[in-house]
């Protein structure tokens, strides 16, 4: 799924409850994350719920170095659980500098989503982008 996917079927669904369940639906949909990455160094901070996220580096085939991240996330909270998966379509495919780059809060306000959170999911919200963007300018300097 991508974020351009998820735009397509935003602008089909004109009901917000049925948008927040179609969140919910692509939460469910994330692939679960394994119990040895549920660790407090995984463990975003700044959520009213429990968000875990890991990331690693990809590799360029030809230089060695990290060019992109993998990353994996689950919450307690299915809403959160879908907004990690919103975030994961956002930073897809980017290369480090692109995710260190992309505004992931101006996309959840195109999507309408930033109107319809609550101030502690905003906040929980903008600790994950900071974490994926914190990860991803580590990455950059090692």
């Amino acid at each position: 799924m991508t974020i351009d996917d998820i735009r397509a079927d935003f602008a089909l669904l004109d009901d917000w409850e049925d948008r927040y369940r179609y969140v919910i639906e692509l939460g469910r949909a994330l692939p679960p994350l394994p119990e040895d990455l549920r660790t407090e160094a995984n463990k975003v901070r700044g959520c009213a719920s429990q968000v875990w996220l890991a990331t690693k580096p990809v590799a360029n085939a030809s230089s060695g170095r990290a060019s992109g991240m993998d990353m994996q996330g689950t919450s307690d909270a299915m809403i959160v659980q879908g907004l990690i998966a919103v975030l994961f379509a956002i930073y897809q495919d980017k290369t480090l500098e692109e995710i260190v780059a992309t505004d992931a809060q101006h996309i959840f306000g195109e999507l309408g989503l930033s109107e319809h959170l609550t101030q502690q999911r905003s906040n929980g919200l903008a600790s994950m982008v900071k974490r994926i963007h914190s990860d991803a300018e580590m990455m950059l300097a090692a």
